[in-house]
């Protein structure tokens, strides 16, 4: 099966060596967003919330330029530096992701890049 990569402007570049998304057969492999405006490459600015908010943007665009919406995610990762937030991702979630929900995993990290305090990776069953 070959791989394809995925590219939107309407998400960051990518910072590294890695894709924004690869899209194999019927799934798509969203890398990893953080809360950067795709048009600066900056932190967006605001809360907790808002952060939360702009890394599910950058996903939700990667998903569709890949044909596809958050709606089709069957797996999401959180990456926290602080898991007193998860409350707050949950409220987040639920604007951008129907039931049946995705299974998901939260996960506290100790740092992630650009000193952000939330990122978020997805894969997709298109």
């Amino acid at each position: 099966m070959s791989k394809q990569t995925i590219h939107s402007d309407n998400a960051p570049a990518a910072i590294g060596t890695y894709s924004q998304a690869v899209k194999v057969g019927d799934l798509v492999f969203i890398s990893g967003q953080i809360p950067l405006v795709p048009a600066t490459m900056e932190i967006v600015d605001g809360d907790f919330v808002a952060r939360t908010r702009q890394v599910f943007e950058n996903l939700k665009a990667i998903a569709e330029e890949a044909g596809g919406s958050l709606s089709d995610a069957v797996k999401l990762t959180i990456f926290l530096t602080d898991l007193a937030n998860f409350a707050a991702v949950n409220e987040v979630m639920a604007e951008y992701c129907d039931e049946p929900y995705p299974a998901r995993a939260a996960v506290q990290v100790s740092a992630l890049p650009k000193g952000v305090d939330v990122e978020a990776d997805a894969i997709l069953a298109i």
